[in-house]
């Protein structure tokens, strides 16, 4: 081999050797890199917590009782048949009240609108409630409702849209900015969107009044939802009804916030009427699935024995309703357990002749803080309590200064306390559902009371 050569072979074998040794050194360096604690980087997310200013407390009433069609000139014009005479309350609330117009052509139709600024960082306790009383030829019957804070979604369960009925749903924007509402109707076949129900438009500060009929006609047991973008409105139901050209009552029906798996109507009249005709009916709706509830009537006077509770299918998306004029007559809080959330009222009547009204009763929501209370004036006023899980006193406590009334609630039983109109304020030590009712000859209504609303919490905001 020559010398050249040889030089060749010793330059490559170094090549390799010094190649191999590199290699192994990284190696040996990845391993020991993975092996070796990595620097550690850590950063704390900024946290802001801010308790959010109240806003002021907002409530929107019913308004005067209309009539559809009076004037000889337009079949579809409203007017006003019975003006409503609102309370309100506590007096230091300091509450301003605006006109809600839109209703009618003149300011006869017009709604009040009742606002209060926040107080010591919390909502100010605001309260109130109207009643009117119609007596004409084609509308006749008392009428009571509570004020209430615009809602994004509501319910409105009662009335109906066959013969003899001339229902309105009526919405009332108590706000800055204008509102556009959906309505959807439930009934016979399921739910629909009637075209006269989408993109309505409520003006801020304003009222629209729509034909229940001019949703979904024929129905004997509608539900509506109320849906609303822009602002929140409050939603009622007018329901009337006349037989054979004769009045037969009337009443403002209050919306329920949202669907729930458990519903209380305190204060539910189940009066003696012709046996042949269903004086007290319960509509139950399950929105969303099929369900199964439970109905329990409690009587508010203990010596009245209580009906055995009954089970009821629902099918979703299709109204329901059962006769509950098997029960002895008297006072009841009809009590609904179901499986899935589900929305419902009750409806009672004092007779089916002349001079006759009829009421809805509304689910009411628990009651747990102290809260701002009114009663309308009217005839048989009771503030009618159905207690929950255990025993609880209440003490409602008249703003006037009069005498507080203490009263204790057994759990799962009820109590009817009479009350004068005004306003007041509830505490209770436990959580109750309340109802204010009326009952007399030719008079009969009802309206839930909701609980007054809790000062904001603070959030915490991750930027």
């Amino acid at each position: 081999m020559s010398e050249r050569r040889l030089v060749r072979v010793a330059a490559t074998s170094a090549r390799v050797v010094a190649g191999a040794a590199v290699a192994t050194a990284a190696v040996l360096g990845t391993v020991v890199a993975i092996a070796a604690p990595w620097p550690q980087y850590s950063a704390i997310p900024v946290r802001v917590q801010v308790t959010p200013t109240p806003g002021d407390t907002l409530l929107a009433c019913d308004g005067p009782l209309l009539a559809l069609g009076r004037s000889a000139d337009s079949a579809s014009s409203l007017s006003s048949a019975a003006g409503q005479q609102v309370i309100s309350g506590p007096a230091d609330s300091d509450a301003s009240s605006t006109a809600l117009t839109g209703a009618t052509s003149d300011a006869s139709g017009d709604a009040e609108a009742l606002r209060a600024a926040p107080r010591d960082g919390a909502p100010s306790p605001l309260a109130a409630a109207g009643s009117a009383t119609a007596a004409a030829s084609d509308l006749i019957g008392f009428a009571a409702s509570a004020c209430r804070p615009p809602l994004a979604e509501s319910w409105l369960v009662g009335g109906a849209t066959t013969t003899g009925a001339n229902d309105l749903v009526v919405l009332a924007n108590p706000g800055a900015v204008p509102a556009t509402v959906q309505l959807s109707v439930y009934g016979a076949k399921g739910v629909s969107d009637p075209p006269s129900g989408q993109n309505l438009v409520v003006p801020a500060g304003g009222r629209r009044v729509v034909p229940l009929a001019g949703l979904l006609l024929g129905e004997e047991s509608p539900v509506v939802r109320v849906v609303s973008s822009g602002a929140p409105v409050h939603a009622s139901l007018q329901a009337q009804l006349t037989r054979l050209l004769l009045p037969g009552g009337v009443d403002q029906v209050a919306p329920l916030a949202q669907a729930d798996t458990r519903l209380v109507m305190p204060g539910v009249q189940v009066l003696a009427t012709d046996a042949s005709q269903a004086g007290t009916v319960l509509r139950l709706l399950s929105p969303g699935s099929d369900a199964s509830a439970t109905v329990t009537l409690v009587p508010n006077d203990p010596s009245v024995s209580a009906p055995a509770p009954t089970d009821i299918p629902l099918t979703a998306g299709l109204p329901t309703s059962v006769n509950l004029s098997g029960a002895a007559a008297g006072a009841y809080t009809v009590d609904v357990s179901a499986t899935a959330p589900i929305v419902g009222a009750t409806w009672s009547t004092t007779g089916f002749g002349e001079g006759s009204d009829f009421a809805w009763y509304v689910s009411a929501p628990a009651i747990s803080t102290p809260s701002a209370i009114a009663v309308a004036p009217g005839v048989g006023a009771n503030l009618v309590i159905a207690g929950g899980d255990t025993d609880t006193a209440v003490t409602l406590t008249p703003a006037d200064g009069g005498a507080a009334i203490t009263t204790t609630v057994a759990a799962g039983a009820s109590v009817a306390v009479p009350v004068a109109a005004g306003d007041y304020r509830l505490e209770t030590a436990a959580p109750v559902r309340a109802a204010v009712t009326y009952a007399g000859t030719g008079a009969l209504a009802s309206y839930p009371l909701w609980p007054a609303d809790a000062a904001a919490s603070a959030l915490t905001i991750l930027p």
